[in-house]
């Protein structure tokens, strides 16, 4: 689950930020803007949508931080409250797992003679040490999969004239987008192909109608 969890949040990231800054590009190269204009509108979305994915996620995290500690405290209360009854339930659980009800009463009491709170966040509400939320950790790794993935159409977008920008950076960026799918799908073990075309797909439909925008509000506004 900690490999799906990072894997998850890695590839939405990069996949985010090559397909917003790639569709950016082609929109605003469509809209017949200059080469400088056409980087400077690139980076700063590259910027703002790093800032904006930091933010969500730490927002998102912080409120599974808020929950947690609510449900932490909760369950401190109920402990100090009703010993005998939590030690039930934790019984419940490991018996629920396979135990027999000896050995589960077992269990729950030395658990809980040790570590009372510890036990019942890992066994009742699913909270270790290891999947607990760290808002300021994910934000900041949500920030460096978009800037990564953002860098790959700025660079191309940099290299290559403006005659040849819009396709350069569509072409690349279906060829990143599908090596990102395919290396998420190999790594997750979900089927290699399913992953690749969905990645490529949802990000040539995205660049297309960017484009057909920047063309048509380019020439409504030129």
């Amino acid at each position: 689950m900690k490999r799906v969890g990072w894997l998850r949040a890695a590839v939405l990231g990069a996949n985010d930020g090559i397909v917003s800054t790639a569709s950016l590009l082609v929109g605003v190269a469509a809209a017949n803007a200059s080469h400088g204009a056409l980087l400077t509108a690139g980076i700063a979305g590259a910027v703002a949508g790093a800032m904006s994915m930091a933010a969500g996620e730490y927002v998102s995290v912080s409120s599974q931080a808020d929950s947690e500690q609510a449900d932490l405290a909760r369950e401190r209360r109920e402990l100090e409250t009703d010993d005998a009854g939590e030690r039930r339930e934790l019984t419940a659980i490991y018996i629920g797992r396979g135990l027999n009800a000896d050995l589960a009463k077992q269990v729950a009491d030395e658990l809980m003679a040790r570590d009372a709170l510890g036990a019942h966040a890992r066994d009742e509400l699913g909270i270790t040490s290891v999947a607990s939320a760290r808002p300021v950790q994910a934000a900041m790794a949500s920030a460096a999969s978009f800037t990564a993935g953002a860098a790959l159409p700025l660079a191309v977008a940099a290299l290559v004239p403006i005659s040849a920008l819009s396709g350069a950076v569509a072409a690349s960026s279906l060829v990143f987008l599908a090596a990102l799918g395919a290396l998420a799908a190999r790594t997750g073990g979900a089927p290699i192909v399913a992953s690749t075309l969905r990645v490529t797909f949802w990000g040539a439909l995205a660049m297309a109608i960017t484009a057909g925008a920047g063309a048509l509000f380019g020439n409504v506004v030129g």
